[in-house]
């Protein structure tokens, strides 16, 4: 697992202060809710002073709505009741110069403030790409972790601190990591639910019969990771009683599929081939995804390098995108068409969504290679190159493909 972002110690509007020992992280879910919940009917019997502690939630912007009204009505009136400090806070931008927001700041928060100036969500549209299985949760680090080290740089000064993690007892494995990785200068990183063996289990077990309710799992709405969570079928019935969600989900999935035939949001499986057209409920979910392509489309040049380290090993694919021109896609999908004809470039269509697709140089086997490619898609792609891409390109392509004379 990488090493967080070490962030400077300043930022504006926050600065250190005497009254902070202890953090603790709410994710929103059953785990951490449960820890709240049970740890505020004894606070001191827990070892917390709620006068030096508090509460942090980062906003990624793509929360489930059962989620965030589940904690509105069971936790943050606790919250409010024993007079504990929460804040919320969220990513700027994209880059880590841009900044964090602390969206609230309170003892008497009254709602959840799902999203901030920067989201997840328009990360991944803007480049056109799904969260990634493979490797560590790099969208968790960067709009969560990083956010809350931030912060707390900037509030403790690098005073000694404790840091409460909700990982269950069902994950010591991320609490080793979490140990050995964490760059945080005075942090002790502390898991009560592991160190009262309440597992997954029990958390839910304990809400449920504290609120009455079945707290369900919390994670971004186009979160990749429900299938190896062993919750696919529980995730697909969260996208079947949210019709809309589904449709913006498979609108994701599916423009970073017109650039990628391999981005799949379930590695393997994408979130399109799950649903059953003959079933009315997956009916309404592809219903809304037919309309979030009712949009400007983009004709779009995508071109990929696969190259080696110095060691043999692979290096991290470099891309860039281009945007050639807007406009409906059949309009789109017919200009691709005629002009890959007129030079014996075979071009894919998908009649039912609306896209097209040429490739002027396949992927091959084995690295090092380049692959480049023209694809139609929803316009919401942005203009994106790597840098140094254009050098390592002329240095691996030898001779140009085929040229397609786009205006």
């Amino acid at each position: 697992m990488p090493a967080r972002t070490a962030y400077p110690l300043q930022l504006p509007g926050l600065t250190a202060t005497d009254d902070i020992d202890t953090v603790i992280n709410w994710g929103l879910g059953a785990d951490s809710s449960a820890y709240l919940a049970r740890m505020l009917t004894d606070p001191a019997g827990h070892g917390i002073d709620l006068d030096r502690t508090a509460v942090l939630y980062m906003a990624t912007g793509s929360e489930w709505p059962e989620t965030r009204l589940l904690a509105e009505e069971f936790i943050l009136p606790l919250l409010r009741e024993h007079g504990v400090r929460f804040v919320q806070l969220a990513r700027n931008g994209h880059l880590a110069a841009d900044g964090i927001t602390v969206l609230d700041d309170s003892r008497h928060a009254e709602r959840l403030h799902t999203r901030g100036a920067w989201t997840l969500w328009e990360e991944m549209e803007t480049v056109g790409t799904v969260p990634q299985q493979a490797g560590t949760r790099k969208c968790s680090l960067r709009a969560k972790g990083d956010v809350g080290d931030r912060w707390i740089l900037a509030v403790m000064g690098g005073r000694p601190f404790r840091q409460i993690i909700g990982f269950n007892a069902d994950e010591a494995g991320r609490c080793l990591k979490d140990q050995a990785n964490s760059k945080l200068a005075g942090r002790t990183g502390e898991f009560p639910l592991v160190d009262w063996g309440w597992g997954r289990k029990e958390c839910e077990g304990y809400l449920l019969e504290r609120f009455n309710v079945h707290w369900p799992k919390s994670y971004c709405t186009f979160c990749c990771f429900p299938i190896s969570m062993g919750s696919l079928p529980a995730h697909m019935e969260r996208m079947r009683a949210h019709p809309g969600i589904a449709g913006e989900v498979l609108r994701l999935e599916y423009t970073a599929m017109s650039l990628n035939p391999n981005a799949k949001l379930y590695g393997k499986k994408s979130l399109l081939e799950l649903f059953d057209p003959t079933q009315e409920r997956d009916q309404a979910c592809l219903e809304a995804f037919q309309r979030e392509l009712d949009m400007p489309w983009a004709l779009y040049r995508v071109r990929r390098l696969f190259l080696l380290s110095a060691d043999g090993g692979h290096r991290p694919v470099m891309r860039s995108t281009e945007r050639i021109g807007l406009g409906r896609p059949a309009q789109l999908a017919h200009k691709l068409t005629a002009v890959s004809q007129r030079f014996g470039i075979a071009v894919e269509r998908d009649h039912q969504y609306g896209r097209a697709r040429a490739w002027l140089r396949p992927r091959r086997p084995a690295w090092p290679m380049a692959e480049e490619l023209f694809a139609t898609a929803p316009a919401r792609v942005i203009d994106k190159k790597d840098k140094n891409f254009e050098q390592h390109w002329d240095a691996l392509v030898s001779g140009p493909a085929a040229q397609l004379p786009f205006v």
